[in-house]
């Protein structure tokens, strides 16, 4: 007689859903969330993206193709994220998460058994942790390590968008625990303020804006060439983490 063994996060993980978030404003949530749409799209890997900011939403605005709105005071709209991952597998999901999205987030985790579910159904729930310098973004990564311990797998981004010394998140002690967890960690370097402003106000993306030249947004031949040098270190730091 032989026994059927129930895929766990542990042994063959089919799906992966990717939140991206850091619940602080401005460090740079979005930016990611539309790296990781890119990278996939670049190599051709099938992806659904979910966008949770009602205002000001990235992957709506510069990858609608692939994204849809969804409202974190919604259950409903929610489970939809989830019941995308597992209609089809081997999809990657990308949530971008507004700020101040952690507690009604958890609270549909909690009431609905999400990490349950997906110990059973093979998925991978892997949360984004997009982090600045500053003393505010560690303080949260130690609230969300203390809430979820082991149950999720974990990427710090540590985004060089305000500069790049990440010696207080070094000295807290909550890299080393996070490590222990199993985290893996992204350097996302600075990209030049005009050149993200360019980008941003033509709606393009960052296909776009690295190769259609004159059809794309107003980019000058020195700063596509810092674009495509950024996106490759980018896509480097996110390989390491989604192989």
């Amino acid at each position: 007689m032989t026994t059927t063994q129930i895929p766990t996060l542990e042994s063959t993980p089919v799906t992966n859903v990717h939140f991206v978030g850091g619940e602080k404003g401005g460090v740079g949530k979005s930016m990611v969330s539309r790296l990781l749409a890119q990278y996939f799209i670049d190599n051709e890997l099938p992806f659904a993206g979910f966008d949770t900011d009602r205002s000001h939403g990235s992957l709506m605005r510069f990858y609608a193709g692939y994204a849809k709105a969804v409202l974190v005071d919604s259950y409903e709209a929610l489970d939809s994220i989830i019941e995308a991952a597992v209609e089809q597998p081997g999809r990657s999901v990308v949530v971008d998460l507004a700020a101040q999205t952690h507690d009604p987030l958890v609270k549909w985790m909690d009431e609905s058994g999400v990490l349950d579910l997906a110990d059973m159904s093979g998925l991978a729930i892997h949360y984004w942790h997009v982090m600045d310098s500053g003393r505010d973004s560690v303080d949260l990564l130690k609230k969300l390590l203390d809430r979820f311990g082991q149950r999720l797998h974990y990427v710090l981004v540590l985004n060089q968008l305000r500069g790049d010394d990440f010696g207080q998140l070094e000295r807290s002690g909550e890299k080393e625990r996070a490590l222990a967890l199993g985290a893996r960690v992204v350097e996302l370097k600075r990209l030049h303020e005009g050149t993200v402003q360019k980008i941003d106000a033509s709606n393009s993306s960052f296909w776009a804006a690295r190769n259609l030249g004159k059809e794309g947004p107003s980019l000058g031949l020195m700063e596509r060439q810092r674009l495509k040098l950024w996106m490759q270190h980018a896509y480097g730091q996110i390989e390491r983490a989604v192989g």
